[in-house]
């Protein structure tokens, strides 16, 4: 049977023996709401274990709404009018939009504008800076607390987000727009260097990652949040707003509902991220892998079907790439370093499983990145010859998105 998966702008196919036992995990489209606003609106008047928000607001009090920097794809501009109408009902005056960019770069003006819309020159922003930042404490698992001091000396703090799945928090949304969306560095780098925690991984919310988020952001208080679902059209879903926890809660259960799926754990995986631009390169072809590794039996085989056009995609991972396989990961241990981590995280999943790579990186490239090199019948056949034609086989076209994971 003739199967094809996406593959940079194309497709690419595979001939699979009638014989073989093959499960096709489908992407799941959920159409838009009929009237976007409405729904968050409605998701605003009815907050989970919150007051609503013009509750909460008061005359003569600050608010800052934290919201997602130009690498994430959350529509804040339509969330930003509600909350500004919720806290203006309230009697707050003083509302200042705070970009929350991590340990990212720095935004353009047009940026900007992008993502504030019309509220671009109506609203006071500024952009969270790691330099600025104060200690509040440390958490259990031993992270420096250290927030953007504009958030701390604000009196009503509000976060907005997308929530999706998250190779190392679990999902994104909640309280990352705290921890590490206005963190200093060195909290940043603490709690990243947590991912190596084997519960820290995709749709889990009992990893380490999490957990430690979680904990900073009580340490802060967080007094509202909304988040929202977004379909694979960028349309929103579903709307949650009140408690960063239980709120949080509500978004991951309904992602969980439409794009998390069960299954018998198999012995191959073919999986693509979906094509271009989720397979430009090996740096972001990797989330793939993550959320197919917790469906895989131990020494199975996953074959990574990504056109990888820009190599691999990250200047420090390149350069990490320059340690053995045991060597890498053990680096990682030492300390977090951003981009470090992909390399030290695919070296961990090479020990566990044969890594195929289909793409158009030259052989050695492929294999100085911890995969094996191979066409896709060339992976197919090796995987094959090593688990038997009665292998359990999962085929997978929008890795990026949907999630699978063992009984």
């Amino acid at each position: 049977m003739l199967y094809n998966l996406p593959y940079g702008n194309t497709e690419i196919s595979v001939d699979i023996p009638p014989e073989c036992s093959v499960k096709v995990i489908k992407q799941v489209f959920v159409p838009a709401a009929e009237d976007e606003i409405r729904l968050i609106k409605k998701a605003l008047e009815n907050p989970i274990n919150r007051m609503r928000l013009s509750e909460i607001a008061d005359h003569g009090k600050k608010a800052v709404i934290i919201v997602s920097d130009t690498t994430r794809p959350t529509p804040t501009a339509k969330l930003l009018l509600p909350l500004i109408s919720e806290l203006e009902d309230g009697g707050v005056e003083d509302i200042k939009v705070i970009f929350g960019l991590g340990i990212h770069r720095k935004q353009t003006e047009e940026e900007k504008k992008k993502i504030l819309g019309e509220l671009y020159d109506k609203i006071k922003s500024i952009e969270h800076d790691v330099n600025d930042c104060v200690y509040l404490g440390t958490t259990e698992r031993g992270t420096p607390v250290e927030i953007f001091r504009p958030v701390l000396e604000a009196d009503i703090v509000v976060c907005t987000g997308t929530i999706e799945f998250h190779y190392y928090a679990g999902y994104s949304g909640g309280a990352k727009s705290i921890l590490p969306a206005v963190s200093s560095k060195k909290s940043i780098d603490a709690n990243h260097a947590l991912m190596l925690d084997p519960k820290s991984s995709a749709g889990r919310l009992d990893g380490a990652v999490r957990q430690d988020i979680e904990e900073a952001a009580k340490m802060l208080g967080i007094d509202f949040i909304l988040n929202v679902v977004m379909n694979g059209k960028k349309e929103i879903v579903f709307a949650a707003a009140g408690d960063h926890i239980k709120a949080h809660r509500k978004g991951a259960e309904f992602l969980d509902r439409h794009s998390k799926i069960e299954v018998e754990p198999a012995d191959i995986i073919i999986v693509s991220p979906g094509g271009w631009p989720k397979d430009i390169d090996i740096f972001q072809s990797h989330k793939a892998l993550e959320h197919v590794k917790n469906a895989m039996k131990e020494g199975g085989s996953i074959i990574l079907v990504a056109e990888c056009r820009e190599g691999y995609g990250n200047r420090v991972y390149e350069e990490w790439l320059k340690y053995g396989r045991d060597e890498v990961i053990e680096k990682f241990g030492e300390g977090f370093v951003m981009g470090g981590h992909k390399a030290a995280l695919i070296a961990a999943l090479s020990k566990k499983f044969d890594l195929y790579l289909v793409s158009s990186l030259p052989d050695e490239a492929v294999r100085k990145a911890n995969f094996i090199p191979a066409t896709l019948k060339g992976a197919l056949d090796m995987a094959m010859r090593k688990h038997g034609m009665g292998a359990k086989m999962i085929m997978m076209p929008y890795g990026g998105s949907m999630l699978i994971t063992g009984h």
